[in-house]
This record gives structure tokens, sequence and C-alpha cells, in this order.
């Protein structure tokens, strides 16, 4: 393969699907990495150079911006889904307007979190009950973010049109480019400028609209699949709203996600610091072990709408059990380290025997369900890249509000003895497990139902017509 077929958009809807999927999802699982590494490096530097505090500062504004950011995680959601089946479809005007409105939405979006962002911060923060000594930090940070969150807001959407395009590789190059200048610009700006939590929020913007840019270079240069004329650029209701209606199920489904986990961190905080303790620990632990998982699921979604576009069913199939065998395989070796080096990977963290003890005992419960996302993953990746987003949002809504959250509070009131007055404190990855493993049965028995295959965008276009 030379250089110029690897950053090329990718046809999956020829050549054996799990050759396809397996190179399209190297660089998205090397890109995930990367972001996980981008947000690590804000709080290390910030930390060390500013104080706890400051770190505080950072760490709270997270869940915040994080839910004013559904709207666009929404939109690439969409984009993705919508430029997959156009280019599987070979529809190159439909294509060319779909990408032109992506464009043309978030810009206004953009807008519309800022607005909002400046005039309700603050009070926001106030409402959650943020300490003083960090609401300053909180308000600024929060601030400088939402004052350049167009940069954010193209490099994720535009990232989604690539890998919508099957082009993973631009998209992983660009996330690269973009830690390197944060991590460069967050040591600039906090060690020898004395920015303190300003100078990361900056040090973020200016990295990400960077990226931004090189994503609007690369597709300018795409002239042979679409064209990004000003006509393009024209706002269509059709083509908003089906943006916006591929789109939102998923970013409602991290909205009820990040709202579940809140309520579970009340439950959590009731048994002490140990179990708060360990808890972080597992989440890091959790954030790299289930990176296969999500890496496996967006490619599904790029392949099964590609496929779906061409009216390639009986390949959507095939693709699905070589892809779904592979995440498999992948999250079964994950599993099989996590049980065997546990211990040493809770020791990374801290030096604490009982607390190394707590993690790697806790993540042996936890540990079996990431063969359980896998599956879930990539069935709920390939509804979505067939059109039907609105399925895995009612899974993930039924999984995590209707059985997790109430099956930790269930299980922590039968415990409770004079020497536990909380419940045991196991109840909170249990019913995480139970929560995987149920969502896994769903989704297949809904994959298997076969209702995606009447949601493809062409489809409802011959409706409309």
């Amino acid at each position: 393969m030379t250089l110029k077929q690897l950053f090329a958009p990718s046809d999956m809807t020829e050549g054996r699907p799990w050759e396809k999927i397996v190179l399209f999802t190297i660089p998205m699982l090397i890109g995930n990495i990367a972001q996980q590494l981008y947000n690590t490096v804000d709080s290390i530097v910030v930390g060390r150079y500013v104080g706890d505090n400051a770190l505080a500062a950072v760490g709270s504004a997270g869940p915040i911006l994080n839910l004013l950011q559904v709207l666009f995680v929404g939109i690439s959601v969409g984009a993705g889904v919508m430029v997959s089946q156009y280019f599987g479809a070979r529809q190159r005007e439909e294509l060319s307007k779909t990408i032109g409105n992506c464009i043309t939405l978030t810009a206004l979006s953009s807008i519309i979190i800022m607005v909002l962002g400046i005039l309700g911060i603050r009070p926001l923060l106030e409402i959650l009950g943020t300490p003083e000594s960090i609401i300053d930090w909180c308000t600024s940070y929060l601030m400088i973010l939402l004052l350049g969150c167009a940069g954010s807001a193209y490099y994720n959407i535009l990232c989604g049109i690539l890998r919508g395009l099957g082009d993973s590789v631009s998209a992983l190059v660009y996330l690269l480019v973009a830690t390197v200048i944060n991590i460069i610009l967050d040591v600039w700006f906090v060690a020898s400028f004395g920015m303190g939590v300003a100078g990361v929020a900056l040090a973020t913007v200016i990295a990400q609209a960077v990226s931004a840019v090189l994503c609007i270079v690369k597709l300018g240069r795409m002239q042979e699949i679409f064209d990004l004329k000003l006509r393009h650029l024209k706002f269509t209701g059709h083509h908003a709203k089906t943006i916006i209606r591929l789109g939102l199920p998923s970013g409602l489904t991290q909205a009820i996600f990040s709202m579940a986990m809140i309520v579970v961190q009340s439950l959590t905080n009731s048994y002490g610091e140990l179990v708060i303790a360990a808890n972080v620990i597992i989440m890091r632990v959790d954030g790299f072990a289930m990176m296969p998982n999500f890496s496996f699921g967006t490619t599904m979604t790029t392949y099964a709408g590609q496929n779906v576009g061409a009216r390639r069913y009986d390949r959507v199939e095939q693709g699905t059990r070589q892809g779904t065998l592979l995440a498999v395989l992948t999250s079964a070796t994950i599993t099989g380290l996590i049980l065997i080096f546990g211990k040493n990977l809770m020791g990374i963290f801290t030096e604490t025997d009982e607390l190394v003890t707590l993690s790697a005992n806790m993540m042996k419960i936890l540990a079996p369900g990431y063969i359980a996302m896998a599956v879930t993953q990539c069935l709920s990746g390939v509804m979505r890249g067939a059109g039907d987003t609105m399925t895995p949002m009612w899974i993930s809504l039924i999984t995590t509000v209707v059985i997790r959250v109430p099956l930790a509070y269930g299980i922590a009131f039968l415990t409770r003895t004079p020497e536990l007055p909380n419940g045991a404190y196991q109840c909170i990855w249990i019913s995480l497990l139970s929560a995987w493993v149920l969502g896994a049965i769903i989704n297949f028995f809904f994959f298997r139902k076969g209702t995606w295959k009447k949601k493809a965008l062409m489809a409802d276009e011959a409706a409309v017509s």
C-alpha cells in the first residue's frame, strides 16, 4: 500500500471485510489512545505547575463541557452515517450537499453553544455548588473553551466526515498534530508564562483549531469524490433535519450516560475514600480497556453505512460477523491480561497495598464485561451505520437508567448489615457488569430482528418522493 493510498478514502463495499475493518480500526485505536493522553496532559501540567485546586477546577469543568458538547457529538454521528451511505451509493450531489450542510450547521451550533455558555456557565457552576476556591478558575477555563468551541466542533465533525468516507488515517494524523501542539503550548503557557488554568484552555483551543483547518484543507482536496462549492454550503432543511435526526440520539445517549454516572457516583461516595479511590483507578484502566470496543464500533458504523448505501446487505452481514469476532477476540485478550496482571496495573496508580488489592479484585468483577461490550459496540455500530440510531439510544437508556442505576442501589439496600450500613460496595461494579451483559443480549436481539435494514437514507428519500 502506497502513502497516497493510505491517506485516500477507503471503499468498504469491495475487498475482504475483515481486512477493511482491521485497516480502518487500527488508526482509530491509536487516535483514541492519543485522545486519552491529550486529556491527561492537561491535568498533569496544571496539577504540577499550578496546584491541586487548579487540577480540581479542570476536573470539575469536564462533565459540564461534555453536556454542552452533546449537539456537536450528534452532528458528528449524523454526518458520518449520511456521508458513508451516500459515498457507498455513489451519490455525488447528495454527498456534496450533506458535507456542505454539516459545515453550515456546525457554524450555527458553535454560535449557539458559545452564547449559552457565556451567559450560563457561572450560574450553572453556582447551582452545582462549585467551591468558592475553584469557581473562578472553572469559569475562566470553560469560558475560553466555549469561546473557541468552533475549532473543537469542526475538528470532531469533519473527522466524522473523513471516517464516513473511509479515511481514518488522516483523522489520526491531525489528532496527533493537535496532541503535540497542545503539549508544547501547555508547558509554554503554564510553566513559562504562568497563565495557569487559562493557559491550558488556550492551548487546547489553538491545537483544536489547527487540526480543524487541516481537516478543511484535506476535504478541499477530495474533489474527485464530492464538490465543496458555495451553493453546497446553503442550508437545506432536509439535509439538516436528517443529520440531526440521525445524530441526536447518540448525543442524548452520551448525556444520559453522564448523568447516570453522576447518580451512581453519589452511591460510590457513601463508601468512603478507599472505595472512591479504587473506582477512580478502575475507571482509568477502563478508559484504555474500552478503547478497542469503541474503535470497532465506529468502524462498523462506517462499514455498514457504505455497504447499506450500496445495497450490499449480504456484505453487511458478513462484515458484522467478522468484525464482531475480531472485537470479541481483542476484548478477550484484554480481559485475560487484566485478570493475570490486575495488581500490576493497579500498582501503576498507587503504592498503597490495600488500595491495589481492592482495585484488582473489583476489576476482576468488571473484566468479563468488556467481551459483552465488544458485541454491543459492533452491533449498535452496524445499526447506526444503517440509519437506525434510535434503537441503540433506547437500549443504552434501558441498560443505564432502568437496569444499572436501580440495580446498584437495590443490591446496596439488600446487603445492608450492621457492619455494612450502606450495603456491599461491590454493587457498583456488579450492576455495571450486569448492564453490559444485558445490553449485549438486547442488541443481539434487535440486530437479528433486522428492522435496521429498512432505515437506509435512500429508502427514506424514495418514500418522500
